[in-house]
């Protein structure tokens, strides 16, 4: 199941009808900016019992091409570590 942006905002709106789906929709987008500002300054986000999001960095190295066995030099590159709750991740695996 995906979800996209529309969908979060129309659920929130439905729980929280007092508020506004402009002003969710605002809330969404200020909390995405603050967390990709976040990880840009290789800041660790963290959301109590539900995930954390950590910026490591991959040294640059020697890889090869498995087609041609050449030598390939990898540049320095930052990838994201995505680590789920305990919580959150009993309740995904529960079997209905």
């Amino acid at each position: 199941m995906t979800f996209v942006k529309s969908d979060l905002i129309k659920e929130l709106a439905k729980n929280y009808p007092n508020f506004l789906k402009k002003d969710l929709t605002k809330l969404f987008d200020i909390m995405i900016y603050e967390i990709k500002e976040s990880l840009k300054r290789g800041e660790r986000v963290e959301l109590r019992d539900v995930f954390t999001i950590e910026p490591r960095i991959q040294k640059a190295r020697i890889s090869r091409n498995p087609k041609t066995n050449e030598q390939v030099n990898t540049p320095e590159k930052k990838a994201i570590l995505f680590k789920i709750s305990k919580e959150w991740s009993k309740i995904i695996n529960e079997k209905k």
